[in-house]
């Protein structure tokens, strides 16, 4: 499935309404079978500017503000709870919580001239809800420069440390981005999720406790149906068949 955010003429802030259309857009038929990857891209030459700062301003209520940040924390916490791989395919400048969602998606895959930043000191609003999923994906002294000089990263950088899988140039970035899905779509769904809210989970824990539950998970992942019939069709030198 792919998710456009398609407001260029804002840069593609990520407003109240945006940030709503959003959670529908990635909870919608979730559970269908065809579902294999999300890809979320986005119109014009900035890939997302971050949150709409006229939300922000003093006219709006404590309340509202609130709002904003809680469905923002939502949104990105929701990507990682999906059942499916979600991508990013980044063309152009993400900022603030832009780049707090390019951090948050599974996969990012960005073209050259990609860049990436968290510019919120410069104007007093410093990027604390962006730090989150910056700090989980970048070392923690790079995400700090980002977030007390508000400097951009080149794509090169951000692949550099970590923020993005890939760097292509602007015409193969569809390409790219398609070949990566293609390439998910060939494995199990029932085992990707697994593999998927594990990973998350485990990297929360200490050594000790992250391969117990990785032990017990990888036994549970041999009762899967589709883990039994990759084994065996490894076995026999054919293609497995997937359940779904």
């Amino acid at each position: 499935r792919n998710i456009i955010l398609n407001n260029p003429r804002k840069r593609n802030a990520l407003s109240l309404s945006m940030l709503r259309s959003l959670r529908e857009d990635l909870l919608h038929d979730v559970k269908s079978k065809e579902l294999r990857v999300i890809i979320i891209s986005a119109e014009g030459p900035v890939f997302c500017s971050g949150h709409d700062l006229k939300e922000l301003s003093s006219e709006d209520d404590v309340k509202h503000h609130s709002q904003v940040f809680e469905i923002c924390a939502e949104v990105m916490t929701l990507i990682q709870k999906l059942p499916v791989p979600v991508i990013a395919k980044v063309n152009g400048l993400a900022t603030a919580a832009g780049c707090q969602l390019v951090a948050s998606c599974d996969i990012a895959v960005a073209s050259e001239k990609s860049q990436f930043a968290t510019p919120g000191v410069n104007i007093g609003l410093f990027c604390s809800t962006p730090a989150v999923a910056l700090g989980r994906s970048l070392p923690r002294k790079v995400a700090l420069e980002m977030l007390f000089t508000g400097e951009p990263l080149s794509a090169q950088e951000a692949l550099m440390h970590g923020l993005v899988s890939k760097v292509v140039p602007e015409d193969k970035l569809e390409e790219e981005t398609m070949k990566i899905s293609h390439k998910i779509c060939e494995s199990s769904k029932s085992v990707l999720a697994l593999g998927k809210a594990t990973f998350y989970r485990q990297m929360a824990q200490d050594l000790d406790s992250a391969y117990r539950l990785t032990t017990q998970v990888m036994v549970d992942n041999l009762t899967l149906r589709d883990g039994q019939e990759g084994i065996e069709a490894f076995i026999q030198k054919r293609k497995p068949i997937w359940s779904h």
